[in-house]
Formats: structure tokens, C-alpha cells, sequence
């Protein structure tokens, strides 16, 4: 297997859940409203540092849809889907779009604000024992 080679988003990013690659900006999210079949889920106009899966028809709330799951391309842990085709006329605004499901996913400030959290309290420790 060779390396791989990520893309670094400049701004607040969403990010996987399991290994912290970026996955796409708050800047490219479209509507919070969606959902999949392990709960909430967000649609994104561009996601980057994934791997798509095989096409196929799904059924979904909105219809029939033919999508890709799309997973992260340094852990292999799927993240979403990627509508290709939707038949219905009302739904072509979702082709080519990303959806990320809510519970793979993190917003960058969230963890970074946990990992500072951590840094300043062994931070303090150290201090104390000094």
C-alpha cells in the first residue's frame, strides 16, 4: 500500500470522527436536515480526503436515489454517501452533493477543544508537582 496524501482545509472544518482527516468546511454545508439510517446526517456541497464506493439504487425518505458511499480515505471508515442521480425533478439540486453522516463526523473545534482541555490540565498537574 502506498501513502496517502491528504488535503489540509484552511478554516473550520468537519472532520472524521475516528482519525481527524478533514472532510469538508462549514463554509460548503447546505442544510442540516438530512438523515441516514443511523441518525442525523448533513449535506455538503464538496467533501475532500475520501474514497467512493460502488453505484446503486437506493430508497430513501425523498425517493429513489442512485448514490456511492464515500468513505475516509486514511481509515477507511465510511462517513456518507454521494448522490450521483436523482430521477425526480424536485430532487436534482442533491446530484453531485455530499451527504456526511453526524455520527462519523466531528467539527474540528470540538476536538481541538478537547485535546486543549486535556493539554492544560496536564499541564497544571505538572505545575502542581513542581
Amino acid at each position: 500500500m502506498g501513502r496517502i496524501f491528504t488535503v489540509e482545509l484552511e478554516g473550520r472544518s468537519y472532520c472524521c470522527k475516528f482519525c481527524k482527516t478533514h472532510l469538508a468546511l462549514v463554509d460548503d454545508l447546505i442544510s442540516l436536515t438530512f438523515y441516514s439510517q443511523r441518525g442525523k446526517a448533513y449535506l455538503f456541497s464538496n467533501v475532500v480526503n475520501y474514497t467512493i464506493g460502488e453505484l446503486e439504487e437506493r430508497s430513501m425518505i425523498s425517493g429513489l436515489h442512485t448514490v456511492a458511499d464515500i468513505y475516509c480515505c486514511r481509515c477507511g471508515q465510511i462517513v456518507g454517501w454521494k448522490y450521483e442521480i436523482a430521477p425526480e425533478k424536485y430532487q436534482k439540486y442533491k446530484e453531485g452533493k455530499f451527504v456526511l453522516e453526524r455520527g462519523r463526523i466531528v467539527d474540528e473545534i470540538d476536538f481541538s477543544t478537547t485535546e486543549f482541555h486535556m493539554e492544560s490540565r496536564a499541564n497544571m498537574s505538572d505545575a502542581e508537582d513542581a
